[in-house]
């Protein structure tokens, strides 16, 4: 989906970077799609800091993928197949090529509805990325699409980018929150699920 710009990063315009792993340095192409905002690279090398034990053979689904930064990251870092959702036609088909230039045999491309795509999925995540457009309150229904339509391993792990300014944002009851910063107008927060969970407050 198209992602609104909250603020510029002219470090990252034109291309991504890959941190770390068999793709470390690879710089892909990046589509100038309106309000496209990919992860800037401080919040990534966090993220996947927090990630560092878990991507290794993981089963991965980014949700608004695109530029794909996150997804790219997870593949370099050995997950074991990420899938892509994106519904902008120029952001899916850089998606495409990027996957083709990097020669990956492990990753599938799902253009259309993210929310949509999400209802036909069969296969169980072990990491999720959330990051939708800013300001179009995707992500707390999407976090219930995630529970609704059984799409989380019981332990799995989910990482959300949100606008700081979002304060009544709720995710399941079964979703425990392990890390969270904020970085300028962006909040990014790592969830892990645990079934265990559902009933503790009750």
């Amino acid at each position: 989906m198209k992602k609104k710009t909250i603020k510029s990063n002219k470090s990252n315009a034109g291309h991504i970077r890959i941190i770390s792993g068999q793709y470390r340095g690879r710089k892909l192409p990046v589509q100038d799609v309106t309000g496209l905002r990919p992860t800037t690279d401080r919040v990534k090398e966090t993220v996947f800091n927090w990630l560092m034990t878990d991507v290794r053979n993981a089963n991965v689904l980014d949700c608004f993928a695109g530029s794909g930064g996150l997804g790219f990251e997870a593949l370099s870092r050995y997950a074991k197949n990420v899938t892509f959702l994106e519904l902008n036609d120029s952001a899916a088909k850089q998606l495409r090529n990027n996957l083709q230039t990097l020669k990956v045999n492990n990753a599938q491309l799902l253009i259309g509805d993210s929310l949509k795509l999400l209802e036909n999925l069969e296969s169980k995540f072990d990491l999720v990325f959330v990051d939708p457009p800013f300001r179009e309150s995707f992500a707390h229904i999407t976090c219930e699409k995630l529970e609704q339509y059984s799409l989380l391993a019981d332990n799995a792990l989910i990482y959300l980018e949100v606008e700081s300014e979002l304060s009544d944002f709720q995710v399941p009851d079964s979703w425990k929150q392990i890390k969270e910063k904020t970085a300028g107008q962006v909040s990014y927060m790592l969830y892990q699920r645990s079934v265990n969970l559902k009933n503790l407050d009750k």
